[in-house]
């Protein structure tokens, strides 16, 4: 049986319409007919989309202070996260479940001795790495922190997307290494948002990450690539160097060099440090991370 031609033009633009109210979800589905499916159409559209206290998809009438602007892409509200204190959580970076305290016992000086000549390679790959960051940063350890955590933070998410691809074209587990080392990539991460806090790099600085970031991944993709336990072990060394340099930092705090100014409020927050802590405890809370990172590679 053939249908009109206004019926099959209503079929074909037809789409199905979503309201949010109430807190559940009411859709108006294809009627069978152009007379059905124009009334569906209508009594959707007649039915109201806010009602005293719901939500709508523009926005959010039941919150504080009846404001009414889209608060995410999904007009969906955040949920309001609180502090232990019940202080309110201003973190969008990450939430208070994410926030550790950090095991600043851990061994500094463990160092893994390169054996075969791959793990020479990647050792002295590093050390040679070290050389133009001490000639241009020279004993700003603060810059020379942002600018490691920049670099740092790229092997993980390198070998955690490489590793899940590769779990979905073998249909296999990866053993739990995707999550350890995009975890790994998200410390990092925090440790540049809480030294930026410090550094407060120049533009030239900033060009300097653009360019260093964008050469490292792709060396450290066809590396992985190549070898995954080679780029592992170079990482192991670059966390060495990374302990190395929190070494001196805290050196030049202890002696004035640099100013032993309060902890910013970032790093309070997510490594459960005192209220009161300094520069200094995020250092060693920062060093005990990366000597974790190091063991791990």
């Amino acid at each position: 049986m053939m249908m009109s031609r206004s019926a099959m033009k209503l079929l074909s633009t037809a789409t199905v319409r979503t309201i949010h109210g109430g807190g559940e979800f009411r859709q108006g589905f294809f009627a069978l007919g152009a007379r059905n499916l124009s009334s569906t159409v209508s009594a959707v559209r007649e039915k109201p989309q806010t009602e005293p206290g719901s939500r709508s998809a523009a926005g959010h009438s039941g919150f504080e202070g009846g404001d009414k602007s889209v608060v995410s892409y999904w007009g969906v509200a955040p949920v309001k996260l609180t502090k232990e204190d019940g202080t309110e959580w201003k973190w969008s970076c990450f939430k208070p479940s994410e926030a550790y305290k950090a095991d600043v016992s851990i061994d500094l000086g463990k160092h893994h001795v390169p054996r075969v000549w791959t793990e020479k390679v990647a050792y002295w790959g590093v050390k040679m790495l070290r050389l133009p960051t001490d000639i241009f940063f020279k004993r700003r350890f603060e810059m020379r922190a942002m600018m490691l955590e920049t670099v740092a933070a790229v092997p993980g998410m390198v070998g955690g997307m490489l590793l899940h691809c590769k779990s979905l074209r073998r249909f296999e587990h990866s053993g739990g290494w995707i999550r350890v080392l995009l975890e790994e990539a998200e410390n990092e991460r925090m440790h540049l948002m809480t030294f930026m806090e410090v550094a407060k790099p120049r533009w030239y600085e900033r060009a300097l990450v653009f360019a260093v970031q964008g050469i490292f991944w792709n060396f450290y993709f066809v590396a992985y690539v190549i070898s995954p336990k080679v780029a592992h072990r170079a990482v192991g060394y670059l966390e060495e160097e990374a302990i190395h340099s929190c070494n001196e930092f805290i050196k030049e705090l202890d002696s004035g060099n640099i100013p032993n100014v309060p902890a910013p409020a970032i790093a309070i927050d997510y490594w459960r440090l005192a209220p009161d802590s300094t520069l200094r405890d995020v250092v060693m809370v920062a060093r005990a991370d990366e000597a974790h990172h190091r063991d791990v590679n």
